[in-house]
C-alpha cells in the first residue's frame, strides 16, 4: 500500500472533469477474438509486432525492495514477451496522499502523456471509472478472459476478484493489498510481565496498554487508522462495530451512525486513557520501528520495515489480527490497489493485458510477497506444496494477514468527483473526535452531513 501522512492532497483535484480523449488506432494487429458468452474488442499481438507501454506504479516512488522487486518483474516480462518493451515510472505528483496517484494520472492524461497501466488505490474506484478514462477491461478482453486470469492453478481469492469492478463491470485487476494487522513489541511486553497478551478485543488490547504503560509510564500505542492517511483501515474499524461508510448504491453516507460513532468513542476512550501516540502516520511507523511505541495498528505491508527495526533493536516482533468490539465479527479493510488500463490504442490495450496479467501471476506474486511483504491474493500459494508454503510457514508473521483475506470487507470508495474532499471531511472527524476534545456524536455527524451535500 502507498505510504502516506497526515498532508491532505489538493482539494483542485476533483475540478477536473471527464476527459474526452482521441483515441487511435494501432497498425498490424490481427482481428479481435471471441470468447464464448462474451466478445473481446482489442486485438490479438503478431509474435513480431514490437510496442512499448508505460506503467505508473507508486512503489517505484519508494525506494529500496519496492522498486527493485517492481522493476525485476518488468524485466522478467520482457524476456518473456520480448515484442513487448514496458517502461517504469512513478507518478509525478507529489507522493504522500492515494489522491495525489490520481492526480498525476489526470495531469498526464491532459499533457496527452496518459500511462498505458496505472497502480491506483482503490478508494477512487467510482471517481476512476466514471471520470478519469479506465478502460472497460471486462469488455476490452471480455469476462471469459478475464475469470481465466483469475484462476489457474492457483486462483485468486474470490473476495479480492470483485474489488475492481464498477457496476458489474471489471475496470481494475487487483494486484497488491495489505490488510490492518496489530503489530507488538514482544520482549518489551515480557519485561513488563505481559507473555500472553490477549489483543482479541479492544477491551483486551486496553488492558495490555494499561499495564503497559504503568511499567514504562509513557503511552504504548499507535493506531495509524485514527489519522489522516488512515481512511482505509478506520472503515474496517468502524465497519466491525456494525457502522457504515457509504450505502450500497453510492448515493448516501453513512459514517455518522450509530456502529461508526461507537467505534470513534472506543479510539477516544483509549487516548482520553493515555495510551495513544498523537502522531502522523510516518511518525507512527518509524517510532513502532524504532522501538518507541509498543502496539501498533498498522498496514502489514510495512512487515519488511518492522523486521529490520527489531533486528537492529534486539527485540522481537510478533502480531495478530485487528480487534474486534466484543463478540462482533471484525470486518478487516484491504488497503491497496488494481491495475487499469488507460491506453485508447488496441495494440497498447493488447499489450497492457498480457502485462496486467503477469503482475497479477504467480510468479510475480512470489516476489511480491517474500520481497515487499504484501497479502499473496492468490492465497492457495501458502498452502500444501504451493510455490509460498514454505515461506509462509518459516514466516508466521504473514499469517494475520492471510487469516484476515478470508473476512475481507472492501475499502469503500466515496461517491463522485468529491471523493477526495469527502475523505479529507471524514478523517479530520475522527481525528478531532480522537485527538482534539471534540464530541464524536456530533462531530461524526457533522461530518456526514457536510459529506453528503458533496455527492451529485
Amino acid at each position: 500500500m502507498p505510504i502516506r501522512t497526515r498532508l491532505i492532497a489538493s482539494a483542485a483535484l476533483a475540478a477536473v472533469a471527464a476527459l474526452a480523449l482521441t483515441g487511435c488506432v494501432g497498425a498490424g494487429v490481427a482481428s479481435p477474438t471471441t470468447d464464448a458468452g462474451s466478445t473481446a474488442s482489442i486485438p490479438t499481438l503478431k509474435p513480431d509486432q514490437k510496442v512499448s507501454i508505460t506503467f505508473e506504479s507508486y512503489n517505484l516512488a519508494q525506494a529500496g525492495a519496492w522498486t527493485d522487486t517492481i522493476q525485476g518483474l518488468i524485466k522478467t516480462f520482457e524476456q518473456q514477451h520480448p515484442n513487448i518493451t514496458v517502461t517504469g515510472q512513478a507518478p509525478t505528483a507529489a507522493a504522500g496522499a492515494n489522491t495525489s496517484y490520481i492526480s498525476s494520472v489526470q495531469t498526464e492524461m491532459l499533457a496527452g502523456k496518459a500511462p498505458d497501466v496505472a497502480q491506483l488505490t482503490f478508494d477512487g474506484l467510482d471517481y476512476i471509472a466514471n471520470d478519469l478514462g479506465a478502460q472497460p477491461i471486462s469488455k476490452l478482453v471480455g469476462a471469459k478472459a478475464v475469470q481465466d486470469a483469475f484462476g489457474g492453478t492457483y486462483p485468486m481469492n474470490a473476495k479480492a476478484t470483485k474489488l475492481g469492478d464498477w457496476n458489474g463491470v471489471t475496470y481494475g485487476i487487483p494486484y497488491v493489498f495489505s490488510t490492518p494487522v496489530l503489530w507488538y513489541n514482544a520482549t518489551a511486553l515480557a519485561k513488563a510481565g505481559i507473555t500472553n497478551p490477549d489483543f482479541s478485543t479492544w477491551d483486551g488490547l486496553e488492558k495490555v496498554a494499561t499495564q503497559l504503560k504503568a511499567s514504562t509510564g509513557t503511552a504504548p500505542v499507535t493506531i495509524s487508522c485514527t489519522v489522516t492517511g488512515g481512511d482505509w483501515c478506520m472503515q474496517g474499524i468502524i465497519k466491525s462495530n456494525g457502522g457504515s461508510i457509504v450505502s450500497a448504491d453510492h448515493k448516501t453516507i453513512g459514517f455518522g451512525d450509530a456502529g461508526s460513532v461507537g467505534a470513534v468513542q472506543e479510539m477516544r476512550k483509549l487516548n482520553d486513557a493515555g495510551l495513544l501516540q498523537n502522531l502522523d502516520s510516518t511518525s507512527m511507523y518509524t517510532a513502532f520501528a524504532s522501538g518507541k511505541s509498543l502496539i501498533q495498528v498498522q498496514t502489514s505491508a510495512l512487515q519488511s520495515m518492522f523486521m529490520a527495526g527489531a533486528k537492529a533493536g534486539g527485540w522481537e516482533l510478533k502480531n495478530t489480527t485487528l480487534p474486534a468490539f466484543g463478540s462482533k465479527t471484525v470486518a478487516p479493510t484491504n488497503s491497496g490497489s488494481a491495475l487499469f488500463i488507460m491506453s485508447k490504442d488496441p495494440a497498447k490495450q493488447a499489450a497492457a493485458w498480457e502485462f496486467i496479467k503477469f503482475m497479477t501471476s504467480p510468479t510475480a506474486y512470489e516476489q511480491i510477497s517474500t520481497k515487499i511483504g504484501y497479502l499473496p491474493l492468490r492465497d492457495t500459494m501458502t498452502e500444501g506444496d504451493g510455490p509460498l508454503a514454505a515461506w509462509a510457514k518459516s514466516n508466521p508473521l504473514v499469517a494475520p494477514n492471510i487469516a484476515q483475506l478470508k473476512k475481507l470487507q472492501p475499502w469503500e470508495s466515496y461517491p463522485g468527483a468529491n471523493y477526495s474532499q469527502i475523505s479529507t471531511i471524514f478523517s479530520k472527524a475522527v481525528e478531532d473526535s480522537i485527538y482534539y476534545g471534540k464530541d464524536p456524536k456530533a462531530t461524526m455527524q457533522a461530518a456526514q452531513k457536510q459529506a453528503q451535500a458533496l455527492v451529485k
